[in-house]
């Protein structure tokens, strides 16, 4: 369903005091990598500097999912999947188009599922009155590749309202491309078993921390490695979740509840497992929409799932008996949505692996801080409010495979901070808030062929400064400017030798000042611009740099390759 808001949110505030958010309008869909329309210079199309993913040189073969679905309301669309290409495949990836016309929308959620596995989750781009936008994207799913053997079929979400007043219809078409192994990349080890949390093509929403998307699965008796993708998508309430406030201040600061705090936590009959932070995605009407023309948000029409790997506790999974694994939200608040997909690893020279769980100091939930420093100046609020969470854990656990023990430690800490300033006057409204999380995960394994290490560090920062204010004429003006970003170094080493190692940096920018009448009426806008920069780069020689720069909703410049001279 869509989250975004029709309309500014007035609040019952003293006379004058500006309302809080003149425009939280966002919605929802859903995506990985996202390749745009042709970068030229004064296209108002929405537009990402995100690379294309690399690919092996040889020829795909393709299979069509569906062709010119039209969304213009909320019923699922199906189509039928027949597994035509042969395998075995080095890489597979899906591609899908979508495309709004010109008119008034909101942004909205979709998904691609194929059976109950969603293959595909991000949010749309909105149009403006007068420009209709294209967008494609891709998602490496060559992990996912054991799914893709079977006939089956998929079903594609993509809920939107079409009336006299909401204008825009929604079109889209995507295909999956195979590509045959060749000697520079060789056909990769892809889990034996995709199976989904969810029951039906669907996502599950999470309204509260107890609610959650749980499956019960007996699997097989020989399984060496296990990994859960999460999606966990803010919706409605929690959708501006990075702005919410603890419930005691949230009347006084006209904010929402819960604090500024959300993870997901992973359990495995019941025990917990593993957790997943939340990314702080922002859709293209989120805020201000001006903000995200053309330029969207960090992974906004395609979203990067968080993987936990559950590798320790493989030789629990293998006796036989049901096991259900699930996934809740700490500090849900109405709703998110969630979907889950556990990866199956099997030893293929073994029917029954044994093994043990030798460690587990993960809590069953995370322990929050919460710092409140306010004060009331003529009976309006101003100060800091912070909530903080420093989790780390170890969960260690073998397994005795056809190839001898392995050893499986998983070692996890995340950072979290959340810090804003509010400033209330009758005249003006301000909350600036910085969030950081900072996430560093180490996978240990020790086989007969030594200790081998998979590193990563991840760096999410986010700002969002909002200042309002009511001028004398009774106007109110509405700045707004974000910095946010999604920063993923990756290394593994053999034998305390260095196999591979890839960096990532994705960063967008954006500002804008909003102007509305004295019933919040918009009556226009000014100073809006955005910066985005994607650099990536690898062991291999791999590198890929772009920057794009847009003023007044249109691209002003492309910066290609700056920051790979040195390869």
């Amino acid at each position: 369903m869509p989250s975004s808001l029709s309309a500014p949110i007035q609040m019952p505030v003293p006379q004058q005091v500006p309302v809080r958010r003149a425009l939280l309008i966002a919605s929802t869909v859903f995506l990985l990598v996202t390749l745009s329309a042709a970068q030229t210079i004064g296209s108002a199309n929405t537009i990402t500097a995100d690379p294309p993913i690399p690919h092996p040189s040889t020829t795909p073969c393709t299979i069509q999912l569906y062709s010119n679905f039209v969304f213009a309301n909320f019923t699922p669309k199906t189509f039928q999947y027949t597994p035509t290409c042969a395998g075995p495949w080095a890489k597979v990836i899906l591609v899908a188009t979508f495309s709004i016309n010109a008119g008034r929308q909101f942004d909205r959620t979709a998904n691609i599922w194929l059976g109950n596995t969603n293959i595909y989750f991000g949010t749309t781009a909105e149009p403006s009155h007068n420009v209709s936008r294209v967008w494609r994207i891709q998602r490496d799913i060559t992990d996912y590749s054991a799914l893709l053997t079977a006939a089956q079929t998929g079903t594609v979400q993509l809920g939107n309202l079409v009336n006299s007043t909401y204008t825009s219809i929604l079109q889209g078409d995507a295909f999956v491309q195979f590509y045959p192994p060749d000697a520079a990349d060789p056909v990769p080890v892809t889990a034996d078993q995709v199976l989904p949390l969810n029951s039906s093509p669907g996502t599950a929403g999470l309204n509260t921390t107890t609610d959650q998307l749980a499956a019960t699965f007996t699997l097989p008796t020989n399984i060496e490695r296990a990994y859960l993708d999460v999606f966990s998508q803010s919706q409605s309430n929690d959708e501006f979740w990075y702005t919410c406030v603890p419930n005691d201040v949230a009347a006084e600061l006209f904010s929402c509840g819960n604090t500024g705090f959300r993870e997901s936590e992973v359990s495995i009959d019941g025990n917990p497992a593993g957790f997943a932070p939340v990314y702080p995605w922002i859709y293209t009407g989120g805020i201000d929409p001006y903000l995200w023309r053309p330029i969207p948000g960090v992974q906004t029409l395609n979203f990067v799932p968080y993987r936990v790997d559950l590798t320790p506790f493989a030789a629990s999974l293998n006796d036989g008996n049901p096991h259900t694994v699930a996934v809740s939200v700490f500090n849900a608040d109405s709703y998110f949505s969630v979907s889950a997909a556990l990866l199956i690893y099997q030893d293929h020279g073994s029917t029954h692996v044994t093994g043990g769980l030798i460690n587990n100091t993960l809590a069953a939930a995370p322990t929050p801080t919460v710092t409140e420093n306010l004060v009331m100046v003529q009976g309006l609020p101003r100060g800091y409010v912070t909530v903080m969470s420093n989790r780390h854990s170890i969960v260690k656990g073998f397994v005795n495979t056809s190839h001898g023990k392995v050893v499986t430690s998983v070692e996890q800490t995340v950072y979290f901070t959340n810090r804003q300033h509010f400033l209330l006057t009758t005249t003006l409204y301000v909350q600036d808030i910085t969030q950081r999380t900072d996430i560093t995960a180490t996978t240990s394994t020790v086989d007969s062929a030594g200790t081998h290490k998979m590193a990563v560090v991840q760096h999410w920062p986010l700002t969002v400064d909002i200042s309002q204010v009511t001028n004398p004429d009774t106007t109110i003006n509405q700045t707004t400017t974000i910095n946010q970003s999604y920063q993923n170094a990756l290394t593994r080493s053999d034998n305390g030798t260095t196999s591979f190692w890839s960096v990532v940096s994705n960063t967008v920018s954006p500002s804008d000042t909003l102007e509305f009448d004295s019933s919040f009426n918009v009556l226009g806008n000014t100073g809006q611009a955005n910066t985005q920069t994607y650099n990536t780069s690898n062991s291999t020689g791999y590198c890929y740099s772009r920057t794009l720069t847009a003023a007044g909703g249109v691209l002003t410049g492309v910066v290609k390759g700056q920051a790979c001279s040195g390869y």
